[in-house]
């Protein structure tokens, strides 16, 4: 019923993605460029190139590998809450067919005890955001029909905006499922704030 779909561009967080997926099919996109080591993925996980062109380009690498009518995108610094692969089943089934998308419910656990860096808070935003492809699952005849993801966006930045706004101009509705998915912030370090700016 799903494929799960990964870009990546091999940040050691990647494990932590793929060790809480369990019985469902996976594509890494494995989006380095000019990379010569393969990644290290576990058996029975799929890898595509997609040659360093950005996270649009690997996205599309992802979905057109698969060959299931639901394709749920994660990022590869992301973990699925405990019993997401159920959790997201239960979001997809039986969603009339004028639903392209569903979203998961990103949460994003900040520091304590002060305040976040820049960068934190930006990730932040994401528990807020509508249609982040840090958690969300297409159809695969609605991204077929679109063309998927927009190439031109070179970086991670608006690409899964612009798909969601294609796919209701097409006459899609997109809908919020339950599943949890936690997003950690980074520690950039005590210039982060400098750094982003």
């Amino acid at each position: 019923m799903i494929t799960v779909v990964i870009p990546t561009i091999g940040r050691p967080s990647l494990r932590a993605t793929l060790a809480a997926l369990t019985g469902v099919p996976v594509v890494v996109a494995d989006d380095r460029r000019g990379a010569a080591e393969p990644l290290e993925v576990p058996a029975g996980v799929r890898v595509v190139r997609s040659g360093g062109r950005g996270p649009a380009a690997a996205r599309n690498a992802g979905w057109r590998a698969a060959d299931t009518p639901w394709v749920a995108f994660l990022d590869d610094d992301v973990v699925p809450a405990p019993g997401w692969v159920d959790a997201v089943r239960e979001d997809l089934a039986d969603l009339p067919e004028d639903v392209a998308g569903s979203q998961g419910r990103i949460v994003v656990p900040l520091p304590a005890g002060r305040r976040p860096t820049d960068g934190e808070r930006h990730t932040a935003g994401l528990a807020g955001a509508d249609w982040p492809t840090a958690d969300m699952a297409f159809r695969l005849s609605a991204l077929e029909r679109v063309g998927g993801f927009d190439e031109r966006f070179p970086r991670a930045y608006r690409e899964d905006a612009d798909l969601a706004l294609r796919l209701q101009r097409t006459g899609y509705r997109l809908v919020k499922g339950t599943r949890v998915t936690v997003h950690p912030v980074r520690d950039d370090g005590f210039w982060a704030s400098v750094r982003f700016q």
